[in-house]
């Protein structure tokens, strides 16, 4: 199972180490900066699972950063925890009505932002936490490597799972062919677009029960998104 990918933006070297530290002990795979600019670097490099965003940091301020990646529809979806010592009311509203999931102010206890961090990340990516993972009638069980639709075990190969898997993550979020790729082959991938069609068109075969209805929407122009029928 893949380690969830986290993207910790804070400029106080101390306190990012101490936080990277925490969080590879729990299994996260870490990328750190201490720059705002960076920051929106690392995220189209690599969309990560979560973000951990200082407000007051080097280069383009964090509330910005924030604003940017909630504009940018590769990283919309992802949610971002900010760290602050901004304290007051209003602070506080502007960083949730910029599109912070989560507003945490310093000094804060680590162990409760790693408690914050984990709860998010059951919500979004149960696969992460080895739970069963269902959309409309689909249900995969990521630890037992089986799925299954109204009660019927579905075959599916290799890459058709991986693909079925991270579109039940994230259902309903429309995905590039390019997302995809990334996603399901991974970055770097010299793997052609137009084979994200076949294995879509294979997942579509191999996810068919007589009675239902197709769940994988194909979006003109845009991609692919996963729907509960």
């Amino acid at each position: 199972m893949p380690a969830a990918k986290l993207l910790l933006v804070e400029d106080d070297p101390a306190l990012s180490e101490l936080l990277e530290f925490r969080f590879e002990n729990e299994g996260y795979d870490v990328r750190a900066t201490a720059d705002g600019d960076e920051a929106l670097i690392l995220a189209a490099e690599e969309v990560p699972d979560l973000i951990i965003l200082d407000w007051m940091i080097e280069g383009t301020s964090g509330i910005e950063v924030c604003r940017r990646l909630r504009r940018d529809k590769t990283t919309a979806h992802v949610p971002i925890i900010m760290l602050t010592a901004r304290e007051n009311e209003d602070d506080r509203i502007r960083g949730l009505d910029t599109g912070a999931d989560d507003y945490m102010t310093k000094p804060f206890s680590p162990r409760e932002l790693l408690a914050r961090v984990a709860a998010v990340m059951r919500r979004i990516r149960p696969a992460l936490a080895g739970e069963t993972i269902e959309v409309g009638d689909i249900r995969l069980d990521p630890v037992g490597h089986k799925v299954d639709r109204r009660n019927k075990a579905l075959q599916l190969g290799p890459t058709e799972y991986r693909l079925l898997k991270f579109f039940m993550e994230s259902p309903g979020r429309v995905f590039s062919r390019n997302q995809l790729l990334d996603g399901v082959w991974g970055t770097g991938s010299d793997i052609e677009l137009r084979t994200v069609d076949v294995h879509i068109r294979r997942l579509r075969k191999a996810i068919e029960v007589e009675g239902t209805k197709d769940p994988i929407r194909t979006v003109r122009s845009a991609g692919y998104a996963m729907e509960a029928v």
